[in-house]
């Protein structure tokens, strides 16, 4: 199982989230050189986010995520108003290894089998973020349908893989709910990233168990609460 540090960007800084609430942003630098230090410290991909992105401005952070790619060299996800196949075109010639399309996926899942025509299942990777059960988009803040039904949907149409963030838990640094994760895992044959409460090296045994094929680690480790080191021990045994 992959361990993805999570390097989401807001402002030009990177910064963690809780709930989704940008009034809630909690700042930790420059994005460079954060991606640099996971990478330092044993990662070997990183889950890039354009939070500007996804409240409506994709236009910002563009220089800085190049940077992150063009520096690092990471298989880098990335994921935040990428609204077009135009916009997820640009990311993949741009040399990002998968882009993560969410509202686009739900408005038009016919764009996740172009994307994946052109380039391939896995650059594919289609956003279900979820709050009870149910998909949400545009920032979160309206819901699209339910979970399971999506996910077998956006497999249909191509989709290499699959990011689920458990909204109910994410940022709160207080663990996993399991059910959601194991009912997807069930439903789908594809890949699927978690994300969303992974907080201790017992929640990330417990992902690796369920048989999800990596995790996203933002707020936790940020916080301190998990190391990368001991993140990346459980998920490999």
């Amino acid at each position: 199982m992959k361990v993805f540090p999570a390097v989401d960007i807001l402002d030009g800084t990177c910064v963690q989230l809780v709930q989704g609430n940008r009034k809630n942003a909690v700042t930790y630098g420059d994005p460079v050189s954060r991606a640099q230090d996971w990478l330092e410290q044993g990662a070997d991909a990183l889950h890039v986010i354009n939070l500007d992105g996804a409240f409506g401005a994709a236009e910002k952070n563009v220089s800085l995520i190049k940077e992150i790619i063009g520096s690092t060299g990471a298989e880098i996800q990335l994921g935040g108003g990428i609204r077009s196949i135009a916009d997820a075109a640009g990311w993949l010639d741009a040399g990002v290894a998968r882009v993560i399309i969410g509202t686009l996926a739900v408005e038009r899942p016919e764009a996740i089998t172009e994307i994946a025509t052109e380039y391939g299942r896995e650059a594919v990777m289609a956003g279900v973020d979820a709050r009870g059960g149910s998909v949400v988009v545009h920032g979160w803040e309206k819901t699209a349908g339910d979970l399971i039904t999506m996910a077998r949907l956006f497999e249909e149409r191509g989709a290499g893989s699959l990011l689920f963030t458990n909204v109910d838990v994410e940022g709160l640094c207080s663990g996993i709910a399991e059910e959601p994760v194991r009912r997807l895992r069930e439903a789908v044959s594809i890949p699927i990233i978690a994300s969303g409460g992974i907080t201790t090296p017992q929640d990330v045994r417990t992902m690796r168990e369920i048989g999800v094929e990596g995790i996203v680690l933002g707020s936790a480790l940020y916080r301190g609460s998990i190391t990368l080191k001991e993140a990346i021990e459980e998920a490999e045994r």
